[in-house]
């Protein structure tokens, strides 16, 4: 049997069953029709596809930021994943798998994102990840999913710094792998820069007075701010432009080109939206700046 069945041959089949065996050919017909192949549905993926084994494997790995609120932060409590970055995870999950429940979170530093990519860690990485020419070299991007600008992120009773410029001969700190220190280097080469792994670790050393200032994402720093919003403050005054996109192994063009189809959805759809609204929004930010126009 090939599999598939047309109306005219089941209604054959059942004419000329007695009325015992016509209920179980029914049920058979409806079985046939449950799997793809036996309706005449092509499969939406192709044979060996990045897609193909995810969706049969049930479950997709995604590198993200455990430390960035309303980014991708791991709450201590429940250990939920929340943030922008968890929810657009989540919506690619939910067209390849069926359920948003189908993930599997692995944190991941800026400084491993590639490696892990490479390495076949995880499926692709959904982090603040910046799409510059070098890292292009090393991972396939998808088109921008975000626009952040970067900012300084200070204590809030300091009355000296008012901007970038006035970072020269301070101490700023910032995480190792980021585009945040290249765009510092050029913009304040008086600067004296303070390279951790996770931005998280800098919050500390400028609550303590270490440090002068953080800087990175405009966004990541209204997340880091919302965790102590008497004593610091976002200067903003944003200075460059960071895209964010979804990375994946090079040259992975079937991939790439699904998943952009899923951000022209959903950016069409209203998902993009209401992510930022349950996220990043909840600040008192507006997306204008940050969304990207529908292809």
């Amino acid at each position: 049997m090939t599999g598939r069945m047309t109306s005219t041959t089941t209604s054959r089949m059942t004419s000329t069953m007695n009325p015992i065996t016509r209920p179980l050919a029914a049920l058979l017909c409806l079985v046939l029709c449950l799997v793809p192949a036996g309706c005449g549905q092509a499969d939406p993926f192709p044979e060996g596809s990045t897609m193909a084994r995810i969706r049969d494997r049930g479950v997709l790995v995604v590198g993200i930021k455990f430390d960035q609120p309303m980014f991708g932060y791991k709450d201590p409590a429940t250990g939920r994943i929340t943030g922008f970055d968890a929810e657009i995870a989540r919506l690619v999950a939910r067209d390849l798998t069926g359920s948003e429940r189908n993930i599997r979170f692995v944190e991941t530093v800026s400084r491993e994102r590639e490696n892990f990519i490479s390495q076949r860690i995880v499926d692709l990485v959904i982090a603040t990840y910046s799409i510059t020419p070098a890292r292009a070299r090393l991972v396939t991007f998808t088109d921008p999913y975000y626009y952040a600008g970067q900012d300084l992120l200070i204590r809030a009773a300091d009355t000296r710094i008012h901007g970038v410029a006035d970072l020269d001969g301070r101490t700023v700190c910032t995480a190792i792998g980021s585009t945040s220190v290249d765009r510092l280097r050029t913009e304040v080469s008086g600067a004296r820069l303070e390279i951790t792994d996770t931005y998280s670790v800098c919050v500390p050393a400028l609550l303590s007075g270490r440090v002068d200032a953080l800087s990175t994402d405009d966004t990541i720093l209204l997340g880091l701010q919302a965790q102590h919003p008497d004593a610091l403050r976002v200067v903003g005054k944003p200075f460059g432009r960071e895209p964010y996109g979804i990375g994946i192994r090079k040259d992975d063009l079937a991939f790439r080109d699904y998943l952009n189809g899923l951000i022209d959805r959903w950016l069409a759809g209203g998902e993009w939206e209401r992510a930022y609204r349950d996220t990043i929004g909840v600040s008192g930010a507006t997306s204008e700046s940050s969304k990207p126009s529908s292809r």
